[in-house]
C-alpha cells in the first residue's frame, strides 16, 4: 500500500483526546517528507479543534516510536527533507502549540524520534524502549532542537555524553533522569498515555493551557518576570466563567461543566 494511505493515523476520542500515530512500522516510523507534511497538518487541525483538549503522539508496531528522519529518502538526493517551513522537523517541533502533548513511546526513540519526544510535554514509555541522539555517527547534529532541549530535561553531564557519543540509554535510566514520566510493560504505552490524557481533559481547558504556557517558559526567564507572568495569568483566570464554575461544582458535589471561557 502506498505511503500516502498509511503514513499517519488520526483518531479523535469522545473524551477530548486526539491520537496521532506514525504508521510506518516497516521503516521504524521514520519521518519522510510526506509524513512531515501530514503530521504538521494534523497537528494544526487538532490544535484548532475545540473538541480536542489533549494530544497523544505514538508510533505503530512494537519496535519503534520513531527512528528519526528517513535517511534513505535524504540519501536519494532528491532534495526532499523531513520538515515543513511552518513546523520544522516532522512538521511539529517548531510549531506553536497550546494544548498538552503526550508521547506514548512504544519502542526506540532515536535521533529525530527523541526530538519528537522532547517536543511533547512529557512521555510514557515501554520498559524495552531506548533513547538516543546518534546523529554524530552519521556526520549530522541533533539540530531539530535536541542539542539544547536534552540538557534542559536530563542532567547536563548525561545530555552531553549522549550528544557526543550517540550512545542510547535504556528506559530505566531515562526514567531516573526525568526523560520519561512513566514506564509500562510492552504494549501498554498508549493505554497509560490515554489514562493521563483523559485526566487532563477533565480539567478546565483554559487553566491547563495557561499553566502549560508559563510552565514551558520556566527556563527562559528570570524569577521576577516569571512572577509577573504568573500573577497576570491568575488575574486572567479569575475573570473566566470556568473559574466560577469550578467552586460552584465543588460546592454542589457534581462534576464541573467547563465552557472554555
Amino acid at each position: 500500500m502506498p505511503e500516502s494511505a498509511t503514513a499517519l493515523v488520526l483518531l479523535r476520542d469522545e473524551d477530548g483526546v486526539a491520537v496521532l500515530t506514525l504508521n510506518r512500522p516497516e521503516a521504524r516510523n521514520a519521518i519522510s517528507s510526506h509524513v512531515a507534511r501530514e503530521l504538521g497538518a494534523a497537528a494544526q487541525a487538532v490544535e484548532s479543534d475545540p473538541a480536542v483538549r489533549v494530544v497523544v503522539l505514538t508510533g505503530s508496531g512494537d519496535q519503534a516510536f520513531c527512528a528519526g528522519g528517513d535517511l534513505k529518502e535524504m540519501a536519494a538526493g532528491t532534495g526532499a527533507r523531513p520538515s515543513t517551513p511552518e513546523g520544522g522537523f516532522a512538521g511539529i517541533v517548531d510549531l506553536p502549540r497550546r494544548k498538552p502533548w503526550i508521547a506514548a513511546v512504544n519502542g526506540v526513540a532515536l535521533a529525530g524520534g527523541l526530538e519528537l519526544l522532547l517536543a511533547c510535554d512529557f512521555a510514557v514509555a515501554v520498559r524495552t524502549a531506548r533513547f538516543g541522539l546518534p546523529e554524530v555517527r552519521r556526520g549530522l547534529a541533533a539540530s531539530a532542537n535536541g542539542i539544547f532541549q536534552l540538557p534542559r530535561v536530563v542532567p547536563r553531564s548525561l545530555a552531553l555524553e549522549m550528544l557526543a557519543t550517540g550512545e542510547p540509554i535504556p528506559a530505566e535510566r531515562a526514567l531516573a533522569a526525568g526523560l520519561v514520566n512513566h514506564l509500562v510493560e510492552p504494549g501498554q504505552a498508549l493505554a497509560k498515555a490515554m489514562e493521563i490524557a483523559r485526566q487532563i481533559a477533565g480539567n478546565a481547558p483554559l487553566a491547563v493551557a495557561a499553566s502549560l504556557e508559563l510552565g514551558r517558559a520556566a527556563l527562559d526567564h528570570d524569577e521576577p518576570e516569571l512572577r509577573r507572568r504568573a500573577k497576570a495569568i491568575g488575574a486572567r483566570m479569575r475573570e473566566t466563567e470556568d473559574a466560577r464554575e469550578g467552586p460552584r461544582a465543588f460546592a454542589e458535589g457534581r462534576a464541573a461543566v467547563w465552557q472554555g471561557r
